[in-house]
């Protein structure tokens, strides 16, 4: 993939107006009886940005999405509390009204590009976890007004793209999560560089269940049983030797429960569902993990939202944490798992966007990044 257009060729931006794309998707909650952001980390990770332009003498508005309002003006969706941070954080730059209170915005309506770019001299993109979406603020834009990728989302790009293309190996990669459907692509494109992909998570049981192992009720995919009997043929594949989990119909997640948790060796039950990595499978991806020196993890190995349950994630991350490998870590739920084991602060990169992210190792292109450089300006 040819390099991105830097805003660092413009030089002095007296005078001059520059809209920037940002995702600034914060969550939010009611605090003193008014919504405020409770993680701020998007905002301030672009302020360094912001002040360039500024000390630049550029007047800077920022745009984003905020939450899926579906192209209707919806109350709880305004970006109000997020403009009210970012007036904390850097006084001088506006803050648009949430983009897809707008129908144009996710359609990629040619009219509301031009119409969001209207009076502005330059554009830069600085929202990598969206530029998977062909969406209007990312693609019209590039072909209306000189434009380029800001830096953050400059450096979530060449972080992925030298993983994929010239990691230090062994090269181990996570893959978890719920639905295998999701996440075959990137299992097929990651067995084929890197040394080790372990799969977790209720993904692995259609790969269990190429091995003629019987998984009960849990997660299952027949339409993917083939293509994942050929992953497995490859040798690169790492999959849980065991199981824990629960009765069906037993409640778990983030509100718990009272069934016990039941540990099921290398067979489930008719009547019960596998929903963690057991104590084995801990073992041989806590080693394979210990052996790397570039690791790439992506998606849980069980429903660690419930405490019960979280044995298999949370050995992952600690090992991946404890690891002298580069880690990159991608998607909310690996993320949100460093979080809540406080490991976040241990690992050499955590991407901000999940999606986007995956479509990158996936694809090894996004539709936003495309259209930076196709644009007749760069």
């Amino acid at each position: 993939m040819s390099s991105l257009p830097s805003y660092e060729r413009w030089g002095s931006l007296a005078g001059k107006r520059v809209l920037v794309r940002v995702d600034f998707n914060a969550p939010v909650a009611e605090i003193d009886g008014a919504l405020k952001v409770t993680d701020d980390f998007r905002i301030r990770a672009t302020v360094p940005l912001f002040e360039d332009l500024l000390e630049r003498g550029a007047t800077v508005v920022a745009c984003t999405h905020f939450g899926r309002p579906h192209g209707e003006v919806v109350a709880k969706y305004s970006v109000a509390p997020v403009r009210a941070r970012l007036s904390e954080l850097c006084p001088n730059v506006e803050l648009l009204e949430n983009l897809r209170f707008n129908p144009g915005e996710e359609s990629n309506d040619r009219a509301f590009g031009e119409a969001l770019i209207a009076g502005f001299d330059y554009y830069i993109n600085e929202a990598f976890s969206a530029s998977h979406r062909a969406h209007a603020s990312i693609m019209v834009p590039p072909q209306l007004v000189p434009s380029a990728a800001g830096p953050n989302l400059q450096h979530e790009v060449s972080t992925i793209q030298s993983l994929l293309d010239s990691p230090d190996r062994p090269f181990v990669a996570i893959v978890g999560g719920a639905k295998v459907k999701d996440k075959l692509g990137i299992v097929k494109v990651l067995s084929e560089r890197a040394d080790t992909v372990i799969v977790g998570g209720g993904m692995a049981f259609t790969f269990e269940a190429t091995q003629g192992r019987s998984i009960g009720s849990s997660l299952f995919d027949a339409s993917f049983l083939e293509e994942c009997a050929q992953l497995m043929k490859t040798g690169k594949v790492l999959i849980p030797e065991d199981s824990r989990g629960l009765k069906d119909g037993a409640s778990f997640g983030s509100a718990g429960g009272t069934d016990e948790i039941i540990e099921f060796g290398d067979n489930i039950p008719d009547g019960y569902m596998g929903l963690d990595i057991g104590p084995l499978a801990r073992e041989s991806f806590v080693r394979a993990i210990a052996s790397a020196r570039t690791i790439l993890w992506n998606g849980p190995m069980g429903a660690f939202e419930d405490p019960r349950l979280s044995a298999g994630t949370e050995a992952v991350a600690r090992a991946v944490a404890a690891s002298h490998a580069v880690s990159v870590i991608g998607g909310g739920d690996s993320v949100a798992a460093l979080q809540s084991f406080g490991l976040e602060g241990d690992v050499s990169f955590v991407s901000t966007g999940g999606g986007a992210s995956l479509e990158l190792v996936e694809h090894g292109d996004l539709p936003g990044l495309r259209a930076l450089r196709e644009s007749p300006f760069s």
